[in-house]
């Protein structure tokens, strides 16, 4: 059974991560390539990947999406997705993305002559299932080092650890307090039931010995 516990908690661990990596923010120092639109087929469970800012988006097959191509300092490409959140979840509530795809454009630069950026996104880049980070904000960086303290994630992070805390160790103390007890009663009542069948047992057996043949 410990197995299993831990089998399932491992899970939970994985979910869990996996979730708070794709929903929190992260940033990158990137240098702005391009930028272009392109029609995009939202498929079935990979939709997931795609924002729903309206009540349109869970109808449609396709729609345009807006992409920004950077290389990042080490040499390697990354492509972010421009899409409003609106008011659904993540709760970024991202409704300006012709104006950052317009900070996009004015922040392209040459190999030649880099202009470095910091992208705040949230999300995964995955070739395969054709998910994009998607970008929340653009703001110039000093150099291709000049990437920030990621304190809004630390912060929720730390709250997150707080409050799972505080609810464990509560149902810690409700466990000893109540739980515990409880089944101490009940094991000792288990206990009396057995010894009080085997003492009529034994009378009964002392019985029959007595009792003419």
């Amino acid at each position: 059974m410990a197995y299993v516990k831990w089998f399932f908690i491992l899970i939970f661990g994985l979910f869990a991560g996996g979730f708070l990596h794709y929903t929190l923010p992260q940033n990158d120092v990137v240098r702005i390539v391009d930028t272009f639109g392109e029609r995009r087929d939202l498929g079935d469970w990979t939709r997931i990947f795609w924002s729903s800012p309206d009540t349109q988006s869970t109808t449609l097959e396709n729609r345009d999406v807006q992409f920004i191509q950077a290389v990042r300092p080490n040499g390697k490409v990354i492509v972010y997705r421009n899409e409003d959140t609106g008011w659904g979840w993540p709760p970024y509530f991202k409704f300006g993305t012709s104006n950052l795809f317009t900070e996009a454009n004015d922040a392209i630069s040459k190999k030649e002559n880099p202009e470095w950026v910091r992208i705040r996104h949230y999300g995964w880049r995955n070739e395969f299932f054709s998910a994009f980070p998607n970008a929340v904000s653009i703001t110039p960086a000093s150099g291709p080092d000049d990437k920030p303290v990621n304190w809004i994630s630390i912060t929720i992070l730390s709250l997150l650890a707080a409050i799972f805390w505080a609810i464990f160790v509560r149902l810690r103390r409700f466990k000893r307090n109540r739980i515990d007890p409880l089944m101490e009663d009940v094991e000792d009542g288990f206990y009396a039931a057995g010894d009080a069948i085997e003492d009529r047992t034994r009378g009964v057996r002392r019985w029959f010995r007595r009792s003419p043949r």
